[in-house]
């Protein structure tokens, strides 16, 4: 038989365990999608776009050693009464690669499928422009029913699938690999 002393104590133990996994869960840094824009160009819709990526420590140390960090923005265009289960008339995702090249020390930035990109001698200018998404093309004008409202979905979220092999266990178990922002509505006007 447990006496109330121990059952207290092991409830104490599991309520100070839990609260730590919580902190360290908060602890992670997020991603945030700070602004999206559009105009209307030629009968199409073209969309800026801000995110900031706030790296974790053990991502940004994991850069600087030369492991490439993949990114995905994933963006949709829904009409702004959609149900959930209706179908996206844009469902886009963009893959972006950071990485560190040692031998050139300089960071190169690139949009995927492909290896070529720019170079940044800082990483915090690599990732200022990794950052900004410029005339996207998102949606012809003639695709939209003038009757309805339209929103823009937009989520960033790094890609630990695409860490080298030997890092994805540690990144399923750490909170600070899991970074993502959360899904933002923005209006599609011209």
């Amino acid at each position: 038989m447990i006496s109330p002393d121990a059952h207290r104590t092991w409830r104490a133990i599991v309520a100070i365990s839990l609260l730590l996994c919580t902190l360290v869960a908060f602890a992670a840094k997020e991603f945030d999608v700070i602004d999206v824009s559009t105009r209307l160009v030629d009968d199409a819709f073209l969309m800026d776009a801000q995110i900031d990526y706030e790296f974790s420590e053990r991502a940004l140390e994991a850069l600087d050693n030369g492991v490439p960090l993949t990114l995905e923005v994933h963006i949709q265009v829904r009409p702004e009464d959609a149900w959930l289960w209706e179908a996206s008339l844009v469902d886009q995702r963009l893959r972006y690669r950071i990485r560190y090249k040692p031998l050139s020390e300089r960071y190169l930035v690139s949009r995927l499928p492909g290896e070529s990109g720019r170079t940044y001698v800082t990483r915090e200018a690599a990732i200022e422009a990794l950052s900004e998404i410029k005339d996207l093309q998102i949606i012809k004008w003639p695709r939209l029913d003038p009757d309805r409202v339209y929103q823009i979905h937009i989520r960033a979220a790094l890609d630990i699938e695409e860490l080298p092999l030997p890092l994805r266990p540690m990144a399923y178990l750490y909170p600070s690999w899991k970074q993502s922002s959360a899904w933002t509505k923005w209006p599609l006007i011209p």
